[in-house]
């Protein structure tokens, strides 16, 4: 397997040196050094997905930031985690926009609120983000209404600015959202993807993932990369044992993560991207348990495991990595801890919120 490599960053991990958790690591990475993935930027410290977030991740040493890409009325990919943006922006704040408020299926679930799809991206613009976890992430809260919702072309340019002005590639690994949804509308999102990035010479060269929970989406643009975007790889997303993808009804995610169905994802993607506690559970006191073989089993089918999403905050850690001051209260020193004790897992890449505290974990500071 091809690592997803960032050629200037010489960042070796040194298995041996980390303090291990469990009682031993159960496997080593295949990647040539674990990499650092700011997840939706730097979002435990920023709004996620506004260019702040994504300038604080790559202030704090993050190898790869992460845009989710959703559609506008009139086909821009837009950065936003979903299409329903009443949590995210200041819509709510806009009566001109009172009346668009709906419920739509998304997904097999029902979803009240603002739509991405109902929006041009000229009235987008006149919105403000919001932190998502506002009493949890105080200090992110009070950048409420600062900043504006990106486009993809305008998380690209600036990350390609960066990325030249710190003489340092930084990856991007950008995960279409609800593929079938947005297909049903007449708004496919794939084939926009790839016209995006061929359009600007940053991402031609630089390192790309595209992430996806759905497969059908990830296995046509297998189809279409094919040799000829060595920089391009595909990532499958793996919710939870009982949940299946949108778009593949008949199969769940614990089926796809058993050695047979390891080897049919190594047949369209490079990596996958399960939830961290399918690595290592936690058990009935909220503990880590002991790692499941689901690193060791991805590695025989020569797919690298990126995890999500590693969390600063007491309620996000495991029991034993939680510090004083309640579910709101960070801990640094135990986020990394916890972090430090799935690097032992042989994880290759995992998403963090605070991407410092992935870089300290990382780096063994």
């Amino acid at each position: 397997m091809k690592a997803f490599a960032l050629s200037s960053c010489v960042l070796i991990l040194a298995l041996g040196a980390l303090p291990v958790h469990m009682s031993t690591a159960t496997t080593t990475p295949i990647a040539s050094k674990v990499l650092v993935i700011g997840h939706r930027g730097a979002s435990a410290l920023r709004p996620e997905h506004t260019l702040a977030s994504y300038a604080v991740a790559i202030e704090d040493g993050a190898d790869v930031v992460e845009p989710d890409l959703v559609s506008t009325k009139d086909g821009v990919l837009l950065v936003r985690h979903e299409n329903e943006i009443g949590d995210t922006t200041d819509v709510a704040a806009h009566p001109e926009f009172a009346s668009r408020r709906t419920t739509k299926t998304i997904d097999g679930e029902a979803v009240t609120g603002w739509f991405t799809e109902d929006f041009t991206l000229a009235e987008l613009k006149t919105l403000r983000a919001r932190e998502r976890l506002g009493e949890v992430r105080k200090a992110s809260a009070a950048y409420d209404g600062q900043f504006a919702v990106p486009t993809f072309d305008e998380m690209i340019e600036f990350v390609a600015a960066e990325a030249s002005a710190r003489r340092r590639v930084i990856g991007i690994i950008p995960e279409i959202k609800h593929a079938t949804y947005f297909r049903g509308l007449g708004l496919p999102l794939e084939d926009k993807l790839l016209s995006t990035l061929a359009a600007h010479a940053y991402t031609r060269t630089a390192p790309v993932e595209i992430q996806s929970f759905e497969v059908g989406n990830l296995k046509y643009l297998h189809g279409r990369l094919g040799k000829d975007h060595p920089n391009v790889r595909l990532l499958q997303l793996m919710g939870s044992a009982g949940e299946h993808p949108a778009d593949l009804p008949s199969t769940t995610y614990g089926q796809m993560m058993t050695p047979a169905g390891l080897k049919d994802v190594a047949g369209y993607a490079g990596a996958i991207g399960p939830s961290m506690r399918s690595v290592i559970p936690l058990d009935e006191d909220g503990r880590l348990a002991a790692p499941t073989s689901l690193v060791r089993d991805a590695h025989a089918a020569g797919l690298e495991v990126h995890p999500y999403t590693f969390r600063p905050e007491n309620r996000f850690l495991a029991r034993e990595f939680r510090g004083e001051g309640g579910d709101a209260a960070r801990n640094d020193a135990g986020s990394i801890a916890e972090i430090r004790t799935y690097l032992a897992a042989g994880i290759d890449a995992f998403f963090t919120d605070d991407p410092a505290l992935g870089r300290k974990a990382v780096d063994g500071r």
